[in-house]
């Protein structure tokens, strides 16, 4: 051991610093530990789930087009989770993007018998306008997100079920439309929702970690008093955030109607739970200012793969996924709030 190094622990033992010190690095070390296992369990649960998949059904599990299949069905869930992480990171929740898809949907098909570019456009301006109202409320008129995305769920259902006469009219997409190519055709091997979800998250990821606007978002969700005293545009960016989830489930909704060729009022019950969950389960925490969209997108192939080693069996409801879900989150949130008090010692 060198004369400088003794001489330093000297210092430290003489003014006391050196116990401190350790304290602190232990600290510093524990939180670490919280922080990655409240990060990437996730991740783990997920490649379990994986490999008992394949280990318990095979090649009916572990083959190409059935893992095609799960990203397919959980590409339009990912779009709605990708808005939902923005808003709960940022210290909100939307509970309307479930009735949004659906009113999409219905907007998408009825738009379609003016064109294809009506059929996009058309669901992507209501939903944004409503998305944006949704804004204005919360951020301007300091109203809480519960109610007003759940006053917003019960008028995008209800119009949807208006434009639909009560839902006895189902609108259809015909054939051969350029519409249809989004729900319905390929890119690589890939289906176009799997690319338009692959590419809303590369571009969420991009923006909320490497530019001002989702570093504002994270402040405004650990503190929106702190947000403003630093002179952050809080009412602003709140307003663009809720947008940003509104027209995102709005093109789930037009790419679940291109699918299916038609736009049914019923769909997405349920739907804005299941992003939560996906949200919450990929490490975000419900108290915002902390999360990730790896997390997110973890969270909803892990829904995925659980529906799907659900419907392997073949003698269980597709209910049972919720069951499974919800212990899942409950399980989460605990974890969660363990490890947030374990990083506060």
């Amino acid at each position: 051991m060198s004369a400088d190094r003794l001489v330093g622990e000297a210092k430290a033992v003489a003014t006391g610093t050196a116990d401190s010190g350790g304290i602190e690095h232990r600290a510093g070390r524990r939180e670490q530990v919280a922080g990655l296992l409240q990060r990437g369990a996730v991740f783990l649960v997920l490649a379990v789930a994986i490999v008992a998949g394949a280990v318990a059904f095979g090649s009916s599990f572990a083959s190409v087009e059935n893992f095609r299949n799960i990203a397919i069905s959980s590409s339009f869930l990912a779009l709605i989770a990708i808005g939902m992480t923005f808003v709960i990171i940022g210290g909100g929740i939307d509970l309307s993007v479930g009735s949004l898809l659906a009113l999409a949907g219905v907007l998408a098909a009825y738009g379609s018998r003016q064109g294809s570019l009506a059929a996009v456009a058309l669901p992507l301006a209501v939903c944004g306008a409503i998305g944006l109202v949704n804004g204005l409320l919360i951020a301007r008129a300091r109203m809480a997100p519960f109610i007003v995305t759940l006053a917003a769920l019960l008028f995008a259902r209800g119009a949807a079920f208006a434009v639909s006469d009560e839902g006895n009219t189902t609108y259809l997409i015909k054939p051969g439309m350029a519409v249809t190519e989004l729900g319905q055709g390929t890119v690589g091997g890939l289906g176009v929702p799997v690319v338009f979800a692959l590419a809303a998250f590369l571009i969420g990821l991009l923006v909320l970690n490497r530019t001002s606007f989702g570093q504002a978002v994270f402040a405004i969700g650990g503190s929106e008093d702190a947000a403003q005293l630093m002179g952050l545009p809080v009412a602003r960016i709140k307003i663009l955030v809720y947008v940003a989830s509104a027209m995102l489930a709005g093109f789930a909704g037009v790419l679940v109607a291109a699918r299916s060729s038609s736009g049914l009022p019923t769909l997405g019950a349920g739907l804005e739970l299941e992003a939560i969950a996906a949200v919450v389960i990929g490490g975000t925490l419900l108290s915002g200012g902390a999360g990730s969209l790896t997390g997110t997108l973890a969270g909803v192939l892990l829904l995925g793969v659980i529906q799907n080693l659900i419907n392997q069996v073949g003698t269980l409801s597709s209910y049972y996924q919720q069951v499974v879900s919800g212990a899942f989150l409950i399980v989460v949130v605990v974890v969660q709030t363990y490890l947030s008090r374990r990083r506060r010692l």
